[in-house]
C-alpha cells in the first residue's frame, strides 16, 4: 500500500502538519505534486511532502492505527513543482519565521501552481496551433491546395488561425499532406530594446565591481549617493557572473522600478531576462515561472516574491534600494527578501549585493564591522553636484503662496521658472487620495472604517471614501453617520488634491500622477514612467513610488510638499523612513547635465531628519540615529519579535495577551525584554480585536522553543489567533 503525507491548503497553525492518505492508483506518486484530497467533508488541495511504501493493506492499517484512512482523489501534477533546493528553502523559511509550511509553499508558487483550490481555475499552458508539412507531394491537388501547401513548405510552419480557408486545411490534413501541431505560446511580451554595448566604468565603479567580486565576505553593501551609478555596477557584476556560467537574481522594492530595470537588463542581455512581480496576470506569471524553471533565462528581475524564482545555479543576488520596507511581507509568512537571499546564496555559494544611498542602520553597522564588504560610490556619475536644497517653514505666514495654501512662494516661483525653461518637476506628497479624513463640523466625529476603525480617505476621482489599510470602500456620505448633519469637512490633502491645485495654478502645464490608485490599472505604472521620461508631461505628482530609483534627465526641481508626514508615527523607524524618503526624493533632481534644486516644505524645519536629509548627509544621520537606537535598545542593538493576538471578543484578546506576556516575564530569559501588551495603531480589523507584545532579545536561547510551544498550545483554542512576526520592520 502506498501512503502519502500531505500538507493541506489551510494555513492555520492548528493544521501545520502532514495528514496521511492512501494512494489508490497504479502510476508512481512523486513528492512535490499537488493532489485533491477529502478533508473535513470537503475536497481540498494538498501538497505531497513524503511517499511511504507500507506493507500493510488498508484494512490492517486502519485496524492497527485506529484511524480511517481516506484515498487521494486525484493527482494534479505530472512532476514535482519544486526541486530539492527550493523545498529545502521553504522549510528554512517556515522554520525561521515560525510560519506554516503550506503558507510558504503558497507564497513561492504562482497562482496556477499554488497548493490551493483556486489554482484549479487559474490559467494553464497556452498553445498556438500551427500547420506543418507531412508530405510535400503536390500530386492530385487542386491549385488552391497547392498554393497553401507551398506556403507552409516555404515558411516551415504557419499559424492555423492565419489561414482563411478551413476547408482546404481540413482536406490537406485528411490527405496527410500537412499536420496540426501545438506550440506553447508565452503570454508575456517583454519589450524589445536596441542592444547596448558595455559602458566604460568610472574608476570608482571599477573599484566597486572588483571589491564585490573578490571581497572576503559573500555579502556586500554598495552605498552610493543618489545618481552615483549603482545600476551600472549591477550590470557589470551581472556580466561577470553570466560569463562564469552562473545566473543572476535582480530584486527591486517596487513594481514601478521593474519596468526601468528590465529595460537596463534587456538592452545589455537581450532575450536572457525574465520578469516576476505581482502586476503580471496569473497566466503571464505561470509562463514566466515555467520559462525560468526550464533554464531559458539567465537573469530574473522582479519585486519581493521573485526571491523564490526557480532559478538554478545562482551566482549573484542583488537587492536594489535595500532599505525599503516593501522587501518585508506583513502577512504570514512574514519573510524578508534579504534573509531569504542569504539562505539561497548559502546554498548556491552566491554573492549578495545590498545597494542603497541610505542603507538600513543594521546593514550599515554590519558593513562597518566587516561582516559585509563595505563598498562606496561617493560621487555622482557625471561629477554634477548634489541638488541645492531650500527648507521652507510653512508655519511662517510670509512664506505661503497667496494663490494656494498648499505651496510656498519659493516652490510656486520655482515651478513657474522650470515650466518657462521647459524643464521637468517632481512633486512628492506621500499620501494618496484627495483628503485624508472627513470630519463633521457639528459633532466633531471623523468618518471611520467599520472594519478597522481608522479614518476613511476621500477620493474625489470617484467620489468615494476608502480605507487605505483594509480596502473597505463606501460612497461619500452626504450626512454625518453619527448626528445626521450635512456639514462635512474634508481635511488635509493628498496626491489627487495636489494634482487639482497644480492644474488650477498652471493650466497650461501637462501633469501626470503616480500612486497606488493609478497603479491599480495594469501596466499603468510603466506607462506613466515612460510618458514622463519622454517629456509627455511637465510635472509628475506622486507618493513614495516616484522617489526611488528613477532617472529622469530633464528633472531639475523636486518639491517635497509636506515633509512631516510620518514624523509623528509611533514607530522606532519613523525617523529613518522619513530621512530616506526625503533623501531619495531630493536625489531625483539634477541627475544629468542640468543643475538640480529641491524645495522641502515642512512645519518642523529644525528637526534633524529634515535638516540632514536636505543635505543628503547620511553620515551625520547615521551617527545621530545610532545614539537614539542604543539608548532605547532597538535594532541593530537588539533583535525583535512581535506577537499579534486576535480574538472576536475584546476581553478574550486582552486576557490571552496578558497571560502570554506574564508567562514570558516569569521565564526570566536572559537578554529578553517584553514590552506590552499594547493596543496597536489599528486595534480592530475585520471583526477581530488585536493586541500586541513586542519582544526584544540579543540571543534566542529558549525563546524560540517557547514560541513554538505557544503556537502548538493555541492550536486548541479556536477563539484565539496569533501571528508571529520575526524581525518586524515595524509594529
Amino acid at each position: 500500500m502506498i501512503l502519502a503525507e500531505v500538507l493541506i491548503e489551510r494555513s492555520a497553525n492548528a493544521l501545520n502538519r502532514p495528514f496521511t492518505y492512501r494512494y489508490p492508483f497504479q502510476d508512481k506518486l512523486a513528492k512535490g505534486v499537488r493532489v485533491i484530497v477529502p478533508f473535513n467533508h470537503q475536497e481540498v488541495v494538498g501538497y505531497v511532502i513524503n511517499v511511504i511504501n507500507d506493507p500493510r493493506d488498508k484494512v490492517t492499517y486502519e485496524h492497527e492505527s485506529g484511524f480511517v484512512i481516506n484515498d487521494i482523489k486525484r493527482v494534479l501534477d505530472q512532476s514535482p513543482l519544486l526541486d530539492d533546493e527550493l523545498f529545502a528553502l521553504a522549510k528554512k523559511v517556515a522554520n525561521y519565521y515560525l510560519a506554516p509550511l503550506i503558507s510558504v509553499l503558497q507564497t513561492m508558487l504562482p497562482p496556477s501552481l499554488a497548493p490551493r483550490y483556486s489554482s484549479l481555475k487559474a490559467p494553464k499552458i497556452h498553445y498556438d496551433k500551427y500547420l506543418a508539412i507531412l508530405d510535400p507531394s503536390e500530386k492530385d491537388l487542386t491549385p488552391k491546395q497547392i498554393e497553401l501547401l507551398r506556403l507552409i513548405y516555404q515558411n516551415d510552419k504557419v499559424l492555423k488561425r492565419d489561414v482563411k480557408s478551413p476547408s482546404i486545411v481540413k482536406k490537406l490534413i485528411e490527405l496527410k499532406r500537412i499536420r496540426e501541431i501545438a506550440i506553447e505560446a508565452p503570454r508575456l511580451k517583454i519589450p524589445e530594446f536596441a542592444k547596448e554595448q558595455k559602458k566604460n566604468l568610472t574608476p570608482d565603479q571599477k573599484k566597486a565591481v572588483q571589491a564585490i567580486l573578490h571581497g572576503k565576505s559573500k555579502t556586500s553593501l554598495l552605498e552610493g549617493v543618489t545618481g552615483s551609478g549603482k545600476t551600472e555596477v549591477y550590470l557589470a557584476l551581472s556580466e561577470e557572473i553570466i560569463r562564469g556560467g552562473k545566473n543572476v537574481l535582480m530584486l527591486v522594492p517596487e513594481i514601478s522600478l521593474t519596468h526601468v530595470m528590465v529595460e537596463y537588463y534587456q538592452r545589455r542581455f537581450h532575450g536572457k531576462v525574465a520578469i516576476l512581480h505581482s502586476e503580471l496576470t496569473p497566466a503571464e506569471k505561470y509562463d514566466e515561472y515555467r520559462r525560468i524553471a526550464r533554464g531559458e533565462a539567465h537573469i530574473v528581475v522582479g519585486a519581493r516574491s521573485a526571491i523564490f524564482a526557480p532559478l538554478k545555479n545562482i551566482g549573484l543576488i542583488i537587492l536594489d534600494e535595500e532599505h525599503v520596507e516593501s522587501y518585508k511581507q506583513d502577512v504570514v509568512p512574514t519573510y524578508h527578501a534579504r534573509e531569504v537571499a542569504f539562505m539561497r546564496a548559502d546554498t548556491n555559494n552566491a554573492r549578495v549585493v545590498l545597494g542603497s544611498a541610505t542603507p538600513l542602520l543594521e546593514t550599515r553597522i554590519r558593513a562597518m564591522r566587516g561582516i559585509y564588504n563595505y563598498v562606496l560610490l561617493p560621487k555622482r556619475i557625471n561629477e554634477m553636484p548634489l541638488p541645492k536644497t531650500t527648507i521652507v517653514d510653512m508655519l511662517k505666514g510670509y512664506n505661503l503662496c497667496r494663490e494656494s495654501h498648499m505651496f510656498s512662494k519659493v516652490l510656486y516661483e520655482k515651478i513657474k521658472d522650470r515650466l518657462a525653461r521647459h524643464e521637468q518637476v517632481i512633486l512628492l506628497i506621500n499620501r494618496r487620495g484627495y483628503a485624508p479624513s472627513v470630519i463633521c463640523r457639528e459633532c466633531g466625529q471623523t468618518i471611520k472604517c467599520p472594519d478597522c476603525n481608522i479614518a476613511l480617505t476621500y477620493h474625489r476621482e470617484d467620489n468615494m471614501l476608502k480605507c487605505h489599510h483594509c480596502g473597505h470602500v463606501e460612497m461619500m456620505s452626504k450626512t454625518c453617520p453619527h448626528c445626521g448633519s450635512k456639514f462635512l469637512s474634508r481635511t488635509g490633502f493628498g496626491t489627487e488634491r495636489i494634482e487639482q491645485e497644480i492644474n488650477r495654478l498652471f493650466p497650461n502645464a501637462k501633469t501626470l500622477r503616480l500612486d497606488s490608485d493609478v497603479g491599480k490599472v495594469r501596466n499603468n505604472i510603466g506607462k506613466v514612467i515612460e510618458q514622463f521620461r519622454h517629456h509627455a508631461a511637465d510635472i509628475l505628482i506622486g507618493t513614495q513610488m516616484i522617489a526611488k530609483g528613477h532617472d529622469f534627465p530633464d528633472v531639475t526641481l523636486v518639491g517635497v510638499v509636506l515633509a512631516d508626514i510620518g514624523l509623528s508615527l509611533p514607530s522606532f523607524r519613523y525617523t529613518e523612513k522619513a530621512f530616506t524618503l526625503i533623501t531619495q526624493a531630493v536625489g531625483r533632481s539634477g541627475r544629468a547635465h542640468k543643475p538640480g534644486e529641491a524645495v522641502i516644505q515642512t512645519y518642523m524645519p529644525t528637526h534633524y531628519v529634515i535638516t540632514l536629509a536636505s543635505k543628503q548627509n547620511y553620515e551625520a544621520f547615521f551617527r545621530q540615529e545610532m545614539l537614539v537606537r542604543k539608548t532605547s535598545q532597538y535594532p541593530p542593538y537588539t533583535y525583535l519579535i512581535s506577537l499579534t493576538i486576535k480574538a472576536k471578543n475584546e476581553e478574550v484578546a486582552e486576557d490571552a495577551t496578558y497571560q502570554i506576556a506574564n508567562e514570558l516575564l516569569n521565564k526570566n530569559y536572559p537578554t529578553v525584554k517584553v514590552l506590552g501588551p499594547t493596543t496597536p495603531y489599528i486595534p480592530y480589523e475585520n471583526k477581530w480585536y488585536m493586541r500586541t507584545i513586542l519582544i526584544k532579545y540579543k540571543r534566542e536561547g529558549e525563546l524560540r522553543k517557547y514560541l513554538e510551544q505557544l503556537l502548538l498550545t493555541l492550536q486548541h483554542k479556536p477563539s484565539i489567533a496569533i501571528m508571529v512576526n520575526v524581525d518586524p520592520f515595524d509594529f
